[in-house]
């Protein structure tokens, strides 16, 4: 689809009103669409929604293709009788304002090993769900019986990353697979099923979406976890050595963020491998990534112009190199085999000619943000005197602290440069941040869901390089005004959008 003018909002599913601790595709999900759909939002914008590993970031994924199981909603698995309301109804005290993961999966987990158990009980009760989610198996064999092997494994190995399994289940040896695939019969079916439920989930609260024209802006990772499901099995289009480790690992260099870049651990591309394949692999993502949002934003859209590689025994991302991506050549295999395909390119950081001329070539829109627009002075690209029609306009994104808090922090020279820029006060500089992203001639302007309800770093989704406590926030349902949804309107009609 082609970018309208228009306005959206940042929330991931994570942070829904829920009852059970994360926020998921059930019932909150309707209400945050009913407040998208009050505001005047013409877009929803989320993080990756596949699987997470360690440290639950949604950018860290054991797969690019699956769905994440814990934003399955248990309600929706009570209305087909596979749960029943005391099984709901007994679930642990959880916080209305942190996602804490480990009871949350622990308490997740036994609730939909319930329902399966039902599932597979009542076959003849349940005949439709099981030719339904048969049909599913088969449209999505490319990959969902790949992934559910791993995710068993992984299940039966207390979680432990890939290499440490046994050396032949490691490599993939066809009979430690097969010995594998018997043992585990049960454990694959069950990852199938969470599959089938979170893509019929989602399928359904995005056609809830279309009927309230939004669009949704999905997030594509440039590069995959090294403990994942495709990594294990497609170890030849990574650069690992013998035993599967990385050899060399991705990042960034020293940046606004860290003053020792950001060391991402990701194993890197054999890109010429790729190129051999006509992308194959990338291909059947993009495409996997069609089927759940209307957008793709590519994150770190400079890495396909030439990406920070790390050795791996490297403890920071301070030495490396830049290294040549494929660039358009990627692209233009992706639109051969797609068709025009909406991206949106997360051009943030140290950006070079290079890049901007990549990014011009495929048309894709780029970002500007505007807690980056004031350490400088008018040359800055993210003051909106610069904005053009194919830009989109953040006031932060997930990896910034909230309006409230960044502008508690920020040094006097940006406070300054501000309140002048924009002539306001203190009191309604965050106020009017939001309103100058509405105001100009970005095409698209978007804000996180905390910077519309006026919250402070208390709320803040990320702190890139730290390990611990991202990826937590949560939106209680009373946090949902008609006040703040009412000004955000008004907003959007006022502007055009």
């Amino acid at each position: 689809m082609k970018l309208v003018r228009g306005s959206g909002i940042i929330i991931h599913p994570t942070s829904f009103p829920s009852p059970f601790g994360i926020g998921d595709l059930g019932p909150g999900a309707m209400t945050m669409l009913d407040y998208l759909a009050a505001s005047k939002q013409k877009y929803w914008q989320v993080l990756p929604l596949h699987p997470t590993g360690f440290g639950n970031s949604p950018y860290a994924t054991l797969s690019a293709f699956a769905g994440n199981p814990w934003l399955i909603s248990p309600e929706r698995l009570l209305e087909y009788g596979l749960l029943t309301h005391d099984e709901l109804s007994n679930h642990p005290v959880f916080s209305e304002q942190r996602v804490d993961f480990g009871p949350v999966i622990s308490w997740k987990t036994s609730v939909l090993e319930r329902s399966f158990t039902r599932f597979m009980a009542n076959v003849n009760v349940f005949c439709q769900l099981h030719e339904l989610l048969e049909a599913f198996s088969h449209a999505q064999r490319d990959w969902l019986e790949d992934y559910a092997l791993f995710a068993a494994l992984k299940a039966a190995h207390h979680g432990a990353a890939w290499t440490e399994w046994d050396t032949d289940l490691a490599a993939r040896k066809p009979e430690a697979l097969a010995r594998a695939r018997k043992t585990l019969v049960e454990q694959i079916a069950f990852q199938r099923y969470l599959q089938f439920w979170f893509f019929s989930q989602w399928a359904d609260l995005r056609r809830s979406a279309q009927e309230r024209q939004i669009a949704i802006i999905g997030d594509m990772p440039i590069f995959i976890a090294h403990d994942s499901a495709d990594v294990w099995v497609e170890r030849e289009l990574f650069q690992l050595d013998e035993s599967g480790r990385p050899r060399v690992v991705a990042g960034v260099p020293p940046d606004y963020f860290s003053s020792t870049g950001q060391r991402w651990g990701s194993p890197l591309y054999r890109w010429e491998i790729l190129r051999e394949t006509g992308y194959a692999w990338w291909i059947a993502r993009i495409r996997r990534a069609l089927e759940l949002e209307d957008i793709i934003r590519l994150d770190h859209f400079r890495g396909f112009h030439k990406y920070w590689e790390i050795p791996a025994e490297e403890e920071t991302a301070v030495h490396g190199q830049w290294v040549r991506a494929p660039g358009d050549d990627l692209f233009v295999a992706v639109r051969d085999a797609l068709g025009e395909v909406s991206f949106l390119a997360e051009d943030l950081g140290y950006i070079t000619q290079g890049v901007n001329s990549l990014r011009e070539r495929l048309g894709f829109p780029g970002m500007r943000v505007l807690q980056f627009a004031f350490g400088g002075n008018a040359s800055n690209h993210h003051l909106p005197h610069h904005y053009t029609q194919d830009d989109v306009v953040y006031t932060g994104t997930h990896d910034n602290d909230t309006l409230v808090g960044w502008l508690l922090q920020c040094s006097e020279n940006e406070r300054r440069h501000l309140l002048r820029y924009l002539h306001t006060s203190e009191q309604e500089a965050a106020t009017e941040l939001m309103r100058a992203a509405q105001a100009s001639v970005a095409g698209v302007a978007v804000l996180p869901l905390q910077d519309v309800l006026g919250l402070g770093s208390e709320a803040r989704m990320n702190r890139p390089s730290s390990i611990f406590g991202n990826w937590e926030w949560r939106c209680a349902e009373e946090q949902l005004t008609s006040s703040t949804s009412n000004r955000l309107a008004e907003m959007c009609t006022l502007y055009g959008r």
